[in-house]
């Protein structure tokens, strides 16, 4: 059950999205718009349509019964049944016909929206269509990385302010005990691969109170970590080997011991106290072979950021992210592009979870060591093909980047994609048994 939302509230969720993503497109040249054929972007102004067509197909047409707006639209934009190989080749809208197939669809739908108080069925699909637009405005970040295309301009942006920093680094100490892995039926909203929250019984461990930092990951790569084949599992060992990966993708050397970082379309010196980035889950697992640790579950994960110390063990109070249940704010979390890149790995003390575990939300995606899969009682929602075609053959990732929407992510929030992705904005923090 979805709990109803106010149709204001509904229609102000719509626009922000449709904000964020016209600020993340409309400087980039048509040339950018439409970049060369890659694996793991699309061409932008397909994916700006898709976006279009997404709330269109699943809200007007499907729910509501309206014709299409655009006549040949299934055979464009419909991304269940077009293949990404193909969605170069498209006859898609041009740039301005496709801004206007945007705000047909928007208004199409604030019009449909009445009274004070949306119905269950609209709060729950007016807000997965617009999280939906929001993880494609992530996907735009990646694209820009990927292609070192210009830095956005936002006009929220808060670049250059201060951030304190304190120490957070080492280990905090969880105890054994049962956890809720997964959304109880009365969460305000949830995802399908939330449901349902199951008692998973775990046993003591340790996590580091911080994700891992560019000056340790460093280390690891000073060290010889991507030539020693000790370092990697099977199928790490075999993908670096293929793809003949020295270090991250994004850094440089500039000289022993000394490495830069591209940020979009600039180079800078590595910061050495930021969160490790676009690291996949080969390399992480490689680091954590070297540094004789590992990957926590993501039971473990949720625990860390969510659980209450309580005696000896651990409770669960229904909280959604490590402060509670308020949404984020700019002082808890590095979220919604506003910082436009990564931070200390020791900012934001008033985000630490409970046992003090700092940037458990935002900064960086963190991997863990789980293969995506269902829960017990898993169903698929309205957009079948959310979830269920990605089961076994992904890694799951929590607590969301920089990047990443603060309208749809919590501590419960589970993110998927191949152990083999380097241009997402994941990084990763280490666990170990308990001594």
């Amino acid at each position: 059950m979805t709990a109803t939302v106010a149709t204001s509230d509904l229609i102000n969720l719509l626009r922000d999205a449709r904000a964020r993503t016209h600020e993340l497109i409309t400087d980039l040249s048509d040339e950018q718009m439409v970049p060369p054929k890659l694996a793991t972007v699309n061409p932008l102004l397909w994916e700006i349509g898709h976006v279009a067509y997404f709330y269109e197909f699943f809200i007007l047409r499907q729910l509501y019964g309206r014709e299409p707006i655009i006549a040949n639209a299934d055979q464009i934009y419909d991304s269940i049944n077009i293949s990404h190989e193909v969605r170069w080749d498209l006859p898609v809208l041009s740039r301005e016909k496709t801004y206007q197939y945007m705000r047909d669809v928007l208004e199409a739908l604030v019009d449909r929206l009445e009274g004070d108080e949306a119905s269950e069925q609209d709060s729950f699909i007016y807000q997965f269509g617009a999280f939906h637009e929001g993880m494609h405005d992530e996907a735009f970040l990646w694209a820009r990385q990927t292609f070192g295309y210009q830095a956005p301009v936002l006009k929220d942006a808060i670049i250059g302010s201060s951030i304190k920093t304190s120490a957070g680094n080492g280990f905090v100490e969880i105890p054994g005990g049962r956890w809720l892995l997964g959304s109880p039926k009365d969460a305000p909203y949830l995802f399908d691969n939330e449901k349902w929250g199951h008692d998973v019984q775990i046993k003591p461990f340790r996590i580091a109170r911080t994700a891992v930092s560019n000056s340790e990951f460093s280390a690891f790569v000073d060290d010889q970590g991507y030539a020693r084949e000790e370092n990697w599992s099977t199928d790490g060992w075999q993908w670096l080997q293929q793809n003949e990966v020295k270090h991250p993708v994004y850094w440089r050397q500039e000289g022993p011991q000394q490495w830069s970082e591209r940020r979009f379309d600039r180079w800078a010196p590595l910061d050495p106290n930021h969160a490790v980035i676009h690291v996949c889950a080969h390399e992480a697992d490689a680091y954590c072979r070297w540094a004789g640790v590992r990957l926590p579950s993501e039971v473990e994960w949720e625990v860390a950021c969510l659980a209450l110390p309580d005696g000896n063990g651990f409770s669960d109070d229904g909280r959604r992210f490590p402060w509670g249940s308020a949404k984020p704010t700019t002082d808890q979390a590095n979220l919604d592009s506003l910082r436009l890149g990564s931070i200390d790995v020791g900012a934001m003390a008033e985000g630490d979870s409970p046992f003090g575990c700092r940037q458990m939300i935002g900064n960086v995606w963190e991997w863990t060591a789980n293969t995506f899969g269902p829960f017990p009682g898993f169903a698929p929602d309205s957009y079948e093909d959310y979830s269920q075609p990605l089961f076994g053959d992904t890694r799951v990732l929590r607590g969301g980047a920089w990047t990443t929407r603060s309208h749809y992510v919590n501590a419960k929030y589970r993110n998927y994609f191949e152990p083999d992705r380097r241009d997402v904005f994941a990084g990763f923090r280490v666990c170990k048994d308990a001594s």
